[in-house]
């Protein structure tokens, strides 16, 4: 085998284990004792190689080696970031699914993943008994968690038939071999099974360590699962924080605020919907979080009053950064608080729509013309002039190259460029390239809103009604009127606005729209209680169903 394409993206572990054993990898709380301090156990750099070691010489032994496509629904947890690196040690590839998409969802994505092997928890084998997922392919059961299941192995047992006294010998990968198929959210479409290989992982660690200057030796806050994986292979400890993954929008911030405190955290990741939250919390109380170094944000537009309260709590120089990309190219550009607050914000208030910042190195960013067909073949005839809104196209060492068993989807998405033997990735996303380089963000192709002599896109259009001081966001929708689309304004206001006079903000809100040549043609205003958001992040706003609900509401 020629040793310079091996590229197992677990290779970085006992790297670190050698450099820095006795260091925290990870730290997981672990309830709270009698004076409402939360207690913590932990794995330092060693102890996780030498954990992972084990449980990937069990799984090898029965049967989960290379190639084996491995269900993992295990609740985040030392025993988690284990089984993950195990698995990428042995070769086999994770097949990592958002519980919170819905039965039928995770049913269809079992299947078209094909897998043979399941680790999980009791309860997701519960489901995968009662339901029949995975009932055509899955022969190796593996239960996490306490509990008995006839056929199943147990963890314990895995790490009993693992135990060896000298280092496992983890799979020597190559770099475009399958490492881990990843399901979208699901947010603007079906959840579909995006394939990682083991460079694309190396790259996206290399490009988050360059580009935002990540040190071995920091401390990391991810309040995102996956996310938390990178913090280990960046040589950082990852404080696992005492939320609820699945809903950061309701997230405690005292317990964020405590983990920080506790162990000086430089580093967090947090969705928009968190970062508000958290943000909000401290706006009475005057809290300062002096450690942080960075916070990074990602899953959906962050809105500058949310930069601008979570910046307060930080010192001097220390940026919020708005990170744009998708799972199927992650990470694509990155903007800091002091671009969004001093200049761009302004821009997005007109309707400009949103600065997601420059591309990253390496990572190459186009606009084309809105087609909503596949593109076989790339030309330059597609692209529009700089200033115009276009579909968002990228090109680079992080974008992946295809969707697991969907060949229809993978044909829309890419774009064989010949010229180079590569290919662009459609973002599904509308923006344009101002003359600097940068990317502004317009709102999603599907969400765009047709209307005979014109078309409107989201982002830009929100932009001008979110300045509205009692609209805490709105959202743009199309409801089918005759032969033609109206468009509709559903907001949702401030806390504290919910009892306020609806008609006078009615009004006051129309007459921002008035202001600005794409909103006039909006005129029809609805007040929706709570915008429905994806599962991920809680942050990406579903106009689809907004769309039907004000339909009705019309009808």
């Amino acid at each position: 085998m020629n040793q310079a394409t091996f590229a197992n993206i677990a290779s970085c572990l006992p790297a670190m284990a050698k450099s820095r054993p006795n260091a925290l990898a990870v730290v997981f709380p672990h309830g709270r004792d009698r004076y409402g301090c939360v207690s913590y156990t932990h794995l330092t750099f060693a102890q996780l190689d030498q954990e992972s070691d084990r449980l990937a010489r069990g799984l090898e032994c029965i049967g989960i080696g290379r190639g084996v496509r491995t269900i993992l629904m295990v609740s985040p947890s030392l025993e988690f970031f284990a089984l993950t690196f195990a698995l990428f040690k042995a070769g086999a590839v994770p097949v990592m699914i958002d519980p919170g998409i819905g039965i039928k969802h995770l049913g269809r994505c079992i299947a078209e993943a094909q897998p043979r092997a399941f680790i999980g928890i009791p309860k997701a084998h519960a489901a995968r008994v009662v339901l029949g997922w995975g009932r055509r392919t899955i022969r190796i059961k593996v239960m996490a968690g306490p509990g008995l299941l006839p056929g199943a192995t147990t963890i314990a047992e895995v790490r009993e038939t693992g135990k060896g006294p000298v280092p496992y010998k983890m799979a020597e990968t190559e770099e475009n071999e399958m490492a881990a198929i990843l399901f979208t959210s699901g947010s603007t479409g079906p959840p579909k099974g995006v394939v990682y290989t083991h460079e694309i992982l190396a790259r996206q660690v290399e490009l988050l360590k360059e580009h935002y200057g990540i040190e071995p030796g920091e401390i990391d806050l991810p309040t995102f699962p996956l996310f938390a994986l990178f913090a280990p292979a960046l040589g950082m400890t990852a404080i696992i924080p005492d939320m609820d993954a699945t809903r950061p929008g309701q997230v405690n911030p005292e317990r964020i605020i405590e983990a920080i405190r506790n162990f000086g955290v430089t580093n967090m990741f947090g969705s928009p919907a968190l970062i508000n939250r958290v943000g909000r919390y401290r706006a009475s109380r005057g809290i300062k979080l002096p450690t942080l170094k960075r916070v990074i944000s990602a899953g959906a537009p962050v809105h500058a009053d949310t930069v601008w309260r979570f910046s307060r709590m930080l010192s001097p120089g220390v940026q919020v950064f708005s990170g744009y990309g998708a799972t199927e190219a992650l990470p694509v550009c990155s903007v800091g608080s002091d671009t969004i607050l001093n200049e761009t914000r302004h821009q997005t208030d007109q309707g400009k729509g949103v600065c997601v910042g420059h591309p990253l190195k390496g990572i190459t960013v186009k606009i084309i013309r809105i087609v909503d067909t596949p593109i076989s073949s790339w030309s330059d005839d597609l692209l529009v002039p700089v200033g115009h809104i276009g579909e968002i196209v990228v090109k680079g060492p992080v974008v992946t190259r295809k969707y697991h068993h969907r060949p229809e989807s993978t044909a829309l998405a890419k774009i064989s460029d010949r010229k180079t033997n590569g290919f662009y990735h459609r973002m599904g996303d509308l923006g344009y390239l101002d003359k600097t380089g940068r990317l502004w963000f317009c709102g999603r192709k599907s969400q765009r809103v047709i209307l005979k002599k014109k078309t409107l896109f989201t982002i830009p259009c929100e932009g001008v009604f979110n300045t509205h001081k009692r609209v805490f966001r709105s959202a743009l929708v199309g409801v089918a009127k005759g032969d033609s689309l109206l468009p509709v304004l559903c907001v949702e206001l401030e806390p504290e606005a919910r009892m306020a006079n609806r008609e006078k903000i009615r009004e006051e809100i129309l007459e921002l729209g008035r202001g600005y040549e794409h909103t006039r043609d909006i005129r029809t205003i609805l007040f929706h209680p709570s915008f429905p958001v994806d599962i991920r992040h809680n942050a990406k706003i579903f106009r689809e169903k907004l769309a039907v609900w004000a339909s009705k509401k019309l009808s």
